[in-house]
């Protein structure tokens, strides 16, 4: 089943976090980045994004910027690692965050 992030339209908070899986991750020395389009369209952002070590487990986060959410409508997302050895996996590895920005007043 896939994850589903809700947002309202213009916010920039709260940042969208995803906990990886398996635990076993090791993040040290890696690169993130998050990506989103809209629904079966094309990527939209694919900006870098951070990991967040005061967890416990591996966890990475993205901080929406102004314009991320200007759009209200179902999105797609994904967090891409590249890790210090050059290999690349993305998270999830099975379907997508769905992020829905909904309509504000």
């Amino acid at each position: 089943m896939d994850d589903v992030f809700t947002i309202k339209r213009g916010d920039t908070a709260p940042a969208i976090r995803y906990a990886l899986d398996p635990a076993t991750v090791v993040l040290t020395g890696a690169t993130v980045r998050f990506q989103m389009r809209a629904r079966n369209g094309s990527v939209i952002l694919d900006v870098g994004a951070v990991v967040v070590t005061a967890t416990g487990t591996p966890t990475v986060e993205y901080s929406w910027q102004a314009g991320d959410t200007a759009t209200a409508g179902l999105y797609e997302a994904e967090f891409r690692v590249t890790y210090a050895d050059g290999k690349i996996e993305t998270f999830p590895n099975a379907g997508f965050i769905q992020v829905r920005v909904n309509q504000d007043v």
